[in-house]
């Protein structure tokens, strides 16, 4: 059979990592899918730039409509990343009756309804294994191997450079900024990190996640995002004390009310495998009511460790290639008449338990205020340890579990334990999950 011809858009270190791949493991994809496999044409900002990877055989130029207009191409690889120039570049090859591969978790997080649907009509695939935990193969993993499966929950650590940070922040006892300083300049962190630390770029991928895991619409815009910015170094010092540890998690979870979608800070079992899901690295937790718990572990991101979530993604179109959009799998592994548009909670809905961090003053009577009113919203208290005064204070730092609650009723209590005479600043508080 003659070569299927791939367009590649981009060619930064993604981009240059799946040339590498393709280039280098030619022979072996070949086999998998009886045909083989040829980049034709590349598109990238600037021709002169230092490449990863060998372009010999590849007609390179600066205008991405030379791409997706060759008619020979049958295969786009969307790999410049944003969401303006992408989507109209994708919705433009779509027309073309290209099939689209995609790393762009911000793409199909806010326009993959729209882009799924026009691929549906031009018949044609759209594959984004990539935009999600890099090389972890965890689309197709809850789309196809667990699809005999009802899922009931899921959390994931989908941002390895939060995860860095909080990892250096436990294991040298080191200040927010400073690591945050350290990940930018070991290149894990952008110059604004803003999407990293904030919980936007891991709401992206919990989005894409929970909508192919319960079979709802796209709708980033309902994700609840908290960073990490906030958390010390104590907090960290403090939760270890306990017997936890310190994770940004995205959680997607089905409940009789409605489904929660929530990225921010969460304390963990240490004895949990996920909680010691170290680095830069990645791991989703699945559960399943067939299956039980599933845990996928490894490289969020890097060049080839992404390459190879696209890699497999072109590997699947070409095999999908003579066949028509009914006998495919579908974009987010529900039939598109099936995907329903779910009730989902507001995080003041959300019911977990919590970490709370206080400082109150040391005199009769003010840690039974505190529990009184706790006791007035039914939250009922699992721990409570009383440190010593940091830094020569007078005022002691009290450390406070919860058993699980609604959010709105903790909100109630903390806005009236706030106001207290006893309690100085600001309650800190840190979701806190089991994941049992």
């Amino acid at each position: 059979m003659k070569p299927v011809k791939v367009g590649i858009l981009g060619l930064g270190t993604v981009g240059g990592g799946t040339v590498n791949v393709l280039k280098r493991n030619a022979q072996e994809i070949s086999r998998r899918t009886g045909r083989e496999i040829i980049i034709t044409r590349a598109s990238a900002r600037d021709l002169t730039r230092k490449r990863i990877c060998d372009t010999q055989g590849i007609t390179l130029s600066t205008d991405s409509n030379e791409v997706i207009n060759d008619p020979e191409i049958e295969i786009i690889l969307e790999l410049i990343g944003g969401t303006g120039l992408a989507k109209e570049l994708v919705l433009k090859a779509i027309a073309n009756g290209k099939h689209i591969v995609t790393a762009n978790k911000a793409l199909i997080a806010l326009h993959g309804n729209e882009i799924f649907s026009a691929a549906k009509k031009a018949n044609v695939m759209v594959c984004y294994e990539a935009a999600v935990a890099g090389g972890i193969p965890i689309i197709k993993a809850i789309r196809e191997g667990l699809s005999g499966n009802q899922i009931n929950w899921l959390a994931g650590i989908i941002n390895g450079t939060g995860n860095f940070i909080l990892t250096e922040m436990r294991d040298k006892g080191r200040d927010f900024d400073d690591v945050l300083a350290e990940a930018q300049a070991l290149g894990y962190a952008e110059a604004d990190p803003t999407f990293d630390v904030e919980g936007i770029d891991a709401g992206h991928k919990l989005m894409i996640l929970a909508s192919i895991a319960f079979g709802i619409p796209l709708q980033f815009e309902n994700v609840f995002t908290e960073g990490i910015t906030k958390i010390t170094r104590e907090d960290v010092e403090y939760a270890g004390e306990l017997g936890y540890r310190i994770k940004h998690l995205g959680i997607a979870r089905k409940t009789a009310k409605g489904i929660e979608l929530r990225v921010h800070p969460t304390l963990i079992p240490e004895r949990r495998l996920i909680a010691n899901v170290d680095g830069v690295m990645n791991a989703i937790l699945v559960q399943a009511d067939a299956v039980g718990p599933t845990l996928y572990y490894g490289a969020g991101a890097g060049a080839e460790a992404t390459a190879s979530a696209v890699v497999a993604d072109v590997v699947d179109v070409v095999r999908a290639l003579s066949l028509n959009s009914e006998s495919r799998v579908p974009a987010l592994g529900f039939q598109e008449s099936e995907i329903i548009d779910s009730t989902i909670l507001t995080h003041e809905d959300i019911e977990t338990a919590y970490y709370l961090r206080l400082t109150v003053e040391d005199k009769p009577g003010a840690l039974a205020d505190i529990t009184n009113i706790l006791a007035k919203q039914n939250i009922s208290i699992e721990a409570i340890i009383q440190k010593k005064p940091l830094h020569g204070e007078t005022n002691l730092p009290v450390i406070m579990l919860t058993q699980r609650t609604i959010e709105k009723e903790m909100n109630t209590a903390i806005s009236a334990i706030e106001q207290l005479s006893s309690v100085t600043g600001q309650v800190t508080r840190i979701r806190l999950e089991t994941l049992g």
